[in-house]
């Protein structure tokens, strides 16, 4: 009997880890379409700005926009877009690995990260890698200004000669079920432009100079708002998706609990039946 009481126990306890789970599920599935939608509005901004910049930069001297300037690269910056949380299978690990692998190419010393969630901050740190900025805690409140700070603290390192390039490692959200991860250079800014500039015939105020200097470190906060809210939802996805399995391995694990559970009640009923058929029939004797 002890061991159907243990049994019922178990049962008990996955039948509870299930509820988590399915709870953590459906969640994270609202998590995910509030995301998607914050991308959908932000695209257009996005499109717009880096059209208006492609339009303009050929017809003027670059030379003193500092977030175009290439220069001879010495100091690289990594920008690691991870979560706070774990329960989201290979998503953390994955971008950790990329990170890796760019720190062992380049040479530890020659790369500052921006550690974004606590998963890398944490990773990184107990290992001594050259860690610039850390931010954390703010995806439950995740707003356009987080982005804005996080691109003015690689900016204004980039503009101080601290880093000659920036990069940033993330998951970028494909589907529910697949993320792609990505490693994309952010600084100096490169646009490749199809547009004709004697196409177009516009005036500019104060001056295509002055705009461009002014739009350039906005669409860099807009990209990294963007990559923000891709890693988010590729996160969120991720947990879904680990969730979702966690629900099916407790069922499974749900279903033979319970075949064990008959079984042994079976045959704690059989034993039990035998010893009072043998009593009868002692005491017939």
């Amino acid at each position: 009997m002890a061991n159907l009481k243990n049994l019922s126990e178990r049962i008990k306890s996955v039948t509870s880890i299930q509820q988590v789970t399915k709870a953590m599920k459906m969640v994270a599935a609202a998590k995910v379409k509030k995301a998607q939608d914050k991308m959908e509005i932000s695209r257009p901004y996005s499109k717009n700005t880096q059209e208006l910049i492609c339009r303009i930069l050929p017809q003027i001297s670059s030379t003193d926009i500092s977030l175009v300037e290439k220069r001879d690269v010495k100091n690289i910056g990594i920008i690691v877009i991870s979560s706070d949380r774990g329960f989201a299978g290979s998503f953390n690990s994955s971008v950790i690995r990329k990170v890796e692998k760019e720190i062992e190419k380049i040479g530890k010393d020659k790369v500052y990260l921006f550690c974004i969630g606590k998963k890398s901050s944490e990773y990184f740190s107990k290992r001594d890698f050259n860690i610039k900025e850390t931010f954390f805690d703010f995806w439950k409140d995740m707003n356009y200004e987080t982005a804005s700070e996080i691109s003015n603290s690689f900016i204004k390192a980039f503009e101080q000669n601290d880093i000659d390039e920036v990069h940033v490692v993330y998951n970028r959200f494909k589907t529910l079920a697949s993320q792609e991860l990505m490693m994309e250079k952010v600084l100096p800014v490169d646009f490749t432009t199809d547009y004709n500039a004697k196409d177009y015939n516009y005036d500019y105020e104060p001056g295509q100079k002055e705009i461009v200097s002014a739009l350039i470190p906005k669409h860099v906060t807009v990209q990294m708002w963007q990559q923000l809210l891709e890693s988010y939802s590729s996160e969120e996805a991720a947990r879904m998706i680990a969730m979702d399995n966690a629900t099916e391995n407790a069922k499974e694990i749900i279903k033979e609990l319970k075949l064990e559970f008959n079984k042994a009640r079976q045959a704690a009923i059989t034993t039990e039946m035998l010893e009072i058929v043998g009593g009868a029939e002692a005491l017939v004797d």
